[in-house]
């Protein structure tokens, strides 16, 4: 005849001990889980070497701009203020560009979704630049550029302040001979990055890949941040 086995035998520490154990456990597991999720998550910081891969190549030291004074599509000063507390890549084009320019656009609104999603959206601006002020009036290009990202900012001037401001940024861009009203404007197709303290301090070389934008901009800020 088998003896039953007796029931109840924890006593109540015994119990309490057990379940502040199982909670321990639990709680270190999940610690250990959100770490791991984390990490792979977290945007991956690159080197220099790796980031010029990708296409990104920054400064040995920020290159900080001479003042300058510019014009914005709401037809208001833009200057070194405007560059303040925000992370802004800026992109040199114009309305009439038949390919470069709206493709570089449409990539950059792209770019702009992705980062919405992500932690370094608030303090980030777009910026194109005009390199052809003699069609590109603020009204015009408030329409351009709102037409691929209402979000974004668009700016003109005088052509001897754009010219020195795409000098500081190492962008060069000049007026193609003939074609009468229809003429183009050669340009460099680089994105400028300045950084929150409005200082140039790297570039994005064309030709452009919307993966290399996301990871490269991520890679910058997760290295700004450590």
């Amino acid at each position: 005849m088998n003896a039953e086995l007796p029931q109840n035998q924890l006593q109540p520490e015994q119990k309490k001990g057990i379940l502040i154990t199982v909670a321990v456990v639990l709680a270190f597991i999940a610690i250990v889980l959100g770490m791991f999720i984390h990490s792979l998550t977290r945007p991956q910081v690159l080197s220099d070497s790796q980031l010029k891969e990708k296409g990104v190549f920054l400064f040995d030291q920020p290159r900080s701009f001479k003042e300058f004074s510019l014009t914005d599509y709401n037809s208001e000063e833009f200057n070194s203020a405007d560059l303040q507390g925000k992370w802004s890549l800026v992109f040199f084009g114009f309305t009439f560009c038949p390919d470069i320019c709206p493709t570089t656009m449409a990539l950059l609104n792209q770019f702009y979704a992705d980062q919405q999603q992500g932690d370094y959206s608030k303090d980030l601006q777009v910026i194109m630049v005009s390199v052809d002020p003699g069609r590109d009036t603020p009204e015009k290009l408030y329409d351009y550029v709102r037409f691929f990202n209402k979000d974004f900012v668009g700016v003109t001037g005088e052509f001897l302040d754009l010219h020195r401001f795409a000098t500081q940024l190492n962008i060069p861009f000049s007026k193609v001979p003939g074609g009468g009203e229809n003429y183009t404007v050669e340009h460099g197709g680089n994105i400028a990055i300045i950084n929150p303290k409005g200082h140039y301090v790297g570039f994005f070389r064309s030709p452009l890949e919307l993966a290399k934008l996301n990871v490269g901009y991520e890679s910058i800020r997760a290295s700004r941040e450590l």
